[in-house]
């Protein structure tokens, strides 16, 4: 049997997307190898979103070419947004690359990494595509890379919104939902693994079910995802500010295993910067709206994403953003340096921002918040919370770490543990940890 290995690279949507494409591998027979060093066929899964990206994805191909020139590697195969964006100038620029695919093609990973010396039987089709055409529940096959108590559920593909400065609806196509049935069903099977942490991941969380006549639909598929036995904490990320209903906020007051956590890209708070962005809302909407959800939920973690440098942005619209950071105070808060991405409405605007002043007004921002989030922290002393223990803190062999209900996986901080007591203690179990100390990012606590 051919050995594939894999490199999975962007966010934990197109994670998912390596995992079914592992998953669909396995079924036919494929061996999956961790060492690329040993892979008959390498397959590198891109992220085309940002510049910063695309760098990485590029160096990783390039890298991966010359494995394949060196050692064992027959066929090189490049799948993802880079690769659907792309497709022509890579496949010229980069020969060595064997096959090429986009996000909507996962079935064709059989083909791609198919070799001469090798036959399979002929495969159901498991394109994206087919996840939400299909009119009985399909049984998505999967390999989760993630630790085996947490999983994604990527719960949509694609968006039907027109922000000047993104470019993934050009190459993730228009939005379309899931199932609910196709998703309990996936969240039941995770679940009966071993899945205590569900993170509901999308390009538009809170458009859920909409293609398919659903009012409300989040809400509707998670009042379903927590009936599942087994599931402890259920997350949703990337929440689109003006579509977040109070209805959904209470939701996640009334049930346990809702994470008290709200992920909402503001992306900015000067109306002159929203409008070039093409993004609703203002300053005084965002901020009712982070009030209505502390009101509900006092100890509700909110996180926002904000973009520095767009074009058009001036002095004083960034100090209004920074004045709306002060003033709402965000527990994390990501903050990106404006990409001008050919393709996009925002890449044709003008006054544009120097690479400079975006940097400098980056730095500015998140040494704010840096603050910011030391004083909100520093409040967590002496309490108790429940944290899910993760294992070896990357910080030290002599601590461990794990997260509390309001700190998303890979994004946010985490709480330090120095102390375990005497009992002995597993990654993917929950514990009550007393909070002794803070930092800017992180808690240290002692399990009691």
């Amino acid at each position: 049997m051919p050995k594939v290995g894999f490199v999975s690279l962007g966010c934990p949507k197109n994670l998912v997307d390596s995992e079914v494409m592992l998953g669909t591998l396995a079924r036919q027979g494929y061996t999956i190898t961790p060492r690329k060093e040993d892979a008959d066929v390498i397959v590198v899964n891109t992220c085309g979103f940002i510049d910063s990206a695309k760098k990485e994805s590029i160096d990783t191909i390039l890298e991966m070419a010359d494995l394949k020139a060196q050692g064992n590697c027959k066929k090189l195969v490049v799948a993802g947004c880079l690769a659907e964006r792309y497709r022509n100038e890579i496949q010229k620029e980069i020969p060595e690359i064997d096959f090429i695919f986009g996000p909507d093609e996962l079935g064709r990973v059989l083909e791609a990494v198919h070799l001469d010396s090798f036959s399979t039987a002929a495969v159901p089709d498991v394109s994206i595509d087919a996840l939400y055409t299909s009119k009985e529940v399909p049984t998505i096959p999967r390999i989760l890379t993630t630790p085996s108590y947490m999983a994604y559920l990527k719960i949509s593909e694609g968006c039907d919104h027109v922000c000047t400065f993104c470019a993934i609806p050009g190459f993730r196509g228009r939005f379309r939902s899931r199932s609910v049935a196709d998703l309990v069903a996936e969240s039941r099977r995770l679940a009966e693994q071993g899945v205590r942490e569900l993170v509901i991941v999308s390009q538009d969380t809170m458009a859920y079910g909409k293609d398919l006549g659903l009012a409300d639909g989040i809400t509707i598929l998670l009042r379903e995802l927590v009936k599942i036995d087994g599931l402890k904490w259920v997350r949703f990320l990337y929440c689109y500010p003006n579509m977040v209903s109070e209805g959904l906020v209470r939701l996640v007051a009334e049930e346990d295993r809702l994470c008290k956590y709200f992920d909402i890209p503001y992306q900015h708070a000067s109306r002159p910067v929203l409008d070039r962005m093409k993004r609703g809302g203002n300053r005084d909407t965002y901020e009712r709206q982070v009030e209505s959800i502390r009101k509900y939920i006092p100890d509700a973690g909110v996180r926002t994403s904000f973009i520095v440098g767009f074009p058009g942005e001036s002095d004083n619209d960034f100090n209004e953003l920074l004045s709306f950071t002060r003033n709402v105070r965000f527990d994390n808060v990501g903050v990106f340096l404006y990409s001008d991405e050919e393709g996009t409405a925002a890449f044709d605007l003008d006054r544009k921002v120097t690479r400079a002043i975006a940097t400098r007004r980056r730095n500015r921002l998140m040494k704010e918040q840096s603050r910011i989030s030391a004083d909100r922290l520093e409040r967590m002393v002496g309490r108790k919370v429940e944290v899910l223990l993760e294992g070896p803190s990357e910080e030290s062999d002599l601590l461990l770490q794990g997260r509390m209900e309001t700190q998303a996986p890979d994004i946010d901080g985490h709480v330090l543990i120095n102390d375990a007591g005497e009992k002995k203690v597993a990654p993917g179990e929950f514990y009550t940890v007393e909070i002794t100390e803070s930092l800017d990012y992180d808690l240290i606590g002692k399990i009691i």
